[in-house]
């Protein structure tokens, strides 16, 4: 390998890996929404599931 392949792969590896790290660790922080975008909205049904269809 040439010197220039390795200096992008060393790039290319920081930046997927860092990447990773950095929203594992934004998620851990906080992870949970405080405000969702319009039309969103937290769905709390205590008891029951998705609906299920039969196909």
């Amino acid at each position: 390998m040439t010197p220039v392949a390795i200096t992008f792969l060393v790039l290319s590896l920081l930046l997927v890996w860092g990447g990773l790290i950095a929203s594992a660790i934004a998620l851990s922080i906080r992870p949970e929404l405080r405000v969702y975008p319009p039309g969103g909205g937290d769905d709390e049904r205590v008891g029951h599931g998705p609906i299920e269809h039969d196909t």
